[in-house]
């Protein structure tokens, strides 16, 4: 049986970023589908359009905090109010450059981010990541 593909949604205002993110993505041994967004607002507008699509909608989201129009925590805050919409169990990674002991203090505010990843991220911590995920069968 063919495991169906991993949608990963990138949400970070930084083009680098999303440009090494989306390499490194290429490397790991998963069917993948990725999808970015540049600030939070444009990907929680996706979030409505395809509510009812959970095909559409991601497994994983790797979710920066500092963005222009809706930083992370609004997304976050957003997010949980649409959640009992959500018929998909969405694993969410916080991503930040940030290394403020108050931004790692507020993620834990959040039941649904499993972990604060600090940028720059390398291939072997995504690669960890996704095996892990894929340990547990969440992928």
């Amino acid at each position: 049986m063919t495991k169906k593909a991993v949608n990963i949604c990138i949400i970070d205002d930084d083009e680098i970023y999303q440009f090494t993110a989306i390499q490194t993505l290429k490397k790991i041994d998963i069917e993948k589908n990725v999808t970015s967004f540049y600030d939070g607002e444009e990907a929680f507008n996706f979030f409505l359009d395809n509510i009812n699509t959970e095909s559409n909608l991601p497994d994983v989201i790797l979710l920066d905090i500092n963005m222009p129009v809706m930083d992370g925590f609004q997304f976050m805050d957003a997010y949980v109010k649409l959640k009992s919409k959500i018929k998909k169990n969405i694993t969410i990674y916080m991503v930040s450059s940030s290394v403020d002991p108050a931004d790692m203090k507020k993620v834990e505010d959040y039941k649904d981010i499993i972990g604060y990843i600090v940028k720059p991220m390398k291939r072997g911590d995504l690669l960890t990541k996704f095996e892990d995920l894929q340990e547990k069968g969440v992928i």
